[in-house]
């Protein structure tokens, strides 16, 4: 296990984790796909400055990973300004008036990819490659050994998502279908932030995810992803509530 001390080091871990990914993207697309990393790298780092001077701290630069991933989900032909509009809300929204990255309880680029979804009828959202897939997996092996995801809402995401898939289409999925769902359920769903907290409330998470995501298919898989991301998160709370609640319970019959 990989140990962190300080916040910039978390970020650094995320890019690292992100670099391999994004460098697949940027070949696929050419002077396209460098014009919307810019875009997105200029706005967080302009909503992370503001934010940072009016709360008298130093530069975090927690957003750019959620920059990054945005980069990586959204079509070349997305207009720079719809990116500007959709990141500002993701990032503020999101997470800047919570206090930044971990203060918070959604994942700043889910709420970016969902805004451009629902703010801009007809915009969709990348549909990962296989070579995306395998991109990310050196990130994801990096992001478990440093704590930043976690085995559990992993194994549990990856059992509704077959469970969900099998039972919409009577067989399970392949492989080719599963691989490029692997960056979304990286940078998305099993995101620390976003996620559940409790051992027991990671596997209800995950699979709860999973499940979601399944049922959101026909839409594509990006955008599943992204609304199992948005729903799963906002019933974390919920779920570790709920499982706190069943292990005090339990203690109390015991005593």
């Amino acid at each position: 296990m990989i140990t962190l001390r300080h916040p910039w080091q978390i970020t650094l871990v995320l890019i690292g984790a992100l670099i391999p990914p994004l460098a697949v993207t940027l070949t696929e697309r050419g002077a396209a796909g460098l014009k919307l990393l810019a875009a997105a790298l200029a706005v967080s780092l302009i909503w992370d400055l503001i934010f940072t001077r009016a709360r008298w701290q130093q530069p975090s630069w927690h957003s750019l990973p959620a920059a990054l991933i945005v980069t990586v989900m959204t079509l070349p032909t997305l207009s720079l300004w719809q990116l500007a509009l959709a990141l500002s809300f993701g990032l503020v929204i999101g997470e800047q008036v919570f206090g930044g990255r971990g203060f918070g309880f959604l994942n700043a680029a889910a709420v970016t990819l969902a805004f451009l979804v629902f703010a801009f009828p007809g915009t969709a959202l990348q549909e990962a490659s296989p070579a995306l897939g395998y991109a990310t997996l050196p990130g994801l092996a990096l992001l478990l050994a440093a704590g930043l995801v976690f085995w559990r809402v992993v194994v549990a995401l990856a059992l509704g998502l077959l469970v969900g898939l099998a039972m919409n289409a009577g067989t399970p999925p392949g492989v080719g279908l599963v691989l490029p769902a692997i960056f979304a359920v990286t940078f998305l769903v099993a995101d620390p932030v976003a996620s559940a907290a409790t051992q027991a409330g990671r596997w209800l998470y995950g699979f709860a995810a999973g499940l979601l995501a399944a049922l959101f298919t026909p839409l594509g898989m990006a955008e599943a992803l992204v609304f199992a991301a948005l729903l799963a998160g906002l019933a974390a709370p919920l779920i570790d509530d709920i499982v706190i609640r069943a292990q005090v319970g339990r203690r109390s019959a015991r005593g």
